[in-house]
């Protein structure tokens, strides 16, 4: 009997424990890497173009500042962010909170 009344302490021992699905980042970690994506799509888009239709003619557009500098720090600032995003540590509450210890 007393068997029975051990497994039904510890069956409601398993019940009381919360079993929640933690995501890997936290929601800071999404908004930075989603932040990081925007600034190297506006990188890309600044490296675009400076092309000409006429291949006998050279145009001098593909030199200008914005391609050269302004694009290349975009895209490097945003893998920056990126990896930023991915290894900050997400904010627990559970490592906030300080652990309940049960004597017995």
């Amino acid at each position: 009997m007393a068997k029975k009344a051990d497994t039904k302490v510890a069956l409601k021992g398993l019940d009381a424990k919360k079993h929640e699905t933690s995501f890997a980042f936290g929601l800071k970690n999404y908004i930075l890497l989603i932040a990081g994506v925007v600034i190297l799509f506006i990188g890309y888009i600044c490296l675009a173009g400076g092309g000409s239709d006429d291949p006998a003619v050279f145009n001098d557009s593909l030199f200008n500042a914005r391609r050269l500098v302004v694009a290349p720090i975009l895209i490097v600032g945003g893998l920056i962010v990126e990896i930023f995003a991915i290894m900050i540590r997400p904010n627990d509450k559970k490592e906030a909170e300080p652990a309940e210890e049960t004597a017995e």
